[in-house]
């Protein structure tokens, strides 16, 4: 993990989490062909643009009075670009724009060289991601949301290759997720789904590893749930090679965490590997001595874990989810 991204996590202040949304701008900002509503999700038609817009070196983009609206387009409807060397060529320098709106349509143009160019963009990847994260890092509402949403694309097409330049990424979509705004915090966690899903679990666990124990609880509570969804994507025999004594430790350490959504993860996870572990158990190999030196569950948690850990594991994989709900 990169000292850089640790420190974003360690020294942010939880009050940061909760800025209010830049209102020294108001209007609506078209591109593309719908603008979406970042309150009320409504989609209107495109407005003619006004050519005095021009010296303002917005071009075609649409500003009226109002409040600021923004398109968000799904990967599905993003259109191949026209001209890609031409794109390539201003790529890097209108993602470090000082204009937004120019900013945005760079994102957008990431998304569809990406998903489009794929072997031309992977090139250009060690420059365009410590931007996509200066962008994440923006306080103007529609450059991060593009940027988490440039963010998510680039799991899907990437996968693994970008394994070695995650940490960045990681950091800031684990802060957006945990904030307030809720239309940016959707964003992020549908990211957060697409980096669990399209990055080798092998490879990302130790990465979300660290962020279990970090001082903002929801931070803790998100990377939880992201550890939680790609641990059952090792399989069975994935997740014997990985040690399941580490994985209950692990849940074991969030059962006790203060909010809700860390607890849940632990019990999603100690579930899973109850699963595993009976599996085995049931099926044992000459790999898993581990296995056959134990009779039950129970007693492999008594065995790896202190006893107050232990019994809230068993507690957890033997309680009804309801009855858990009930009793936190």
């Amino acid at each position: 993990m990169s000292g850089q991204a640790l420190r974003d996590l360690n020294v942010l202040p939880p009050s940061e989490l909760d800025k209010k949304p830049d209102a020294s701008v108001k209007g609506k900002v078209c591109i593309g062909n719908i603008v979406e509503n970042h309150e009320k999700k409504t989609k209107v038609p495109t407005t003619v643009s006004d050519s005095s817009l021009n010296d303002a070196g917005l071009g075609n983009n649409v500003i009226e009075a109002g409040n600021l609206e923004v398109e968000y387009i799904d990967s599905e409807n993003l259109t191949d670009l026209q001209d890609v060397d031409a794109c390539l060529s201003t790529l890097l320098a209108r993602l470090d724009s000082k204009e937004w709106v120019s900013i945005c349509e760079a994102l957008n143009n990431v998304r569809q060289l990406s998903l489009y160019h794929k072997e031309r963009m992977i090139e250009m990847l060690g420059s365009v991601i410590p931007l996509i994260v200066k962008s994440l890092k923006n306080p103007r509402s529609a450059v991060c949301k593009t940027a988490i949403m440039t963010s998510a694309d680039i799991f899907k097409v990437y996968g693994d290759v970008i394994i070695d330049s995650v940490d960045p990424l990681l950091v800031q979509l684990l802060l957006k997720s945990s904030q307030d705004k809720r239309f940016v915090c959707e964003a992020a966690v549908t990211a957060l789904i697409a980096m669990t899903t399209w990055v080798s679990p092998s490879l990302l666990l130790p990465k979300l590893q660290p962020y279990l124990k970090n001082k903002n609880p929801r931070i803790r509570a998100k990377a939880s749930m992201c550890f939680s969804r790609s641990v059952p994507r090792l399989g069975i025999e994935g997740i014997k090679s990985y040690g399941i004594d580490k994985l209950v430790q692990t849940a074991a350490s969030q059962l006790s965490d203060q909010l809700p959504e860390s607890r849940e993860a632990a019990r999603v996870l100690a579930l899973e590997l109850q699963s595993v572990y009976e599996k085995s158990q049931a099926s044992p190999t000459e790999d898993s001595n581990e296995v056959e030196n134990a009779d039950s569950w129970e007693s492999f948690c008594q065995a790896k874990l202190p006893p107050l850990s232990a019994q809230a594991i068993i507690r957890v994989t033997s309680t009804p989810k309801e009855a858990l709900v009930a009793g936190c």
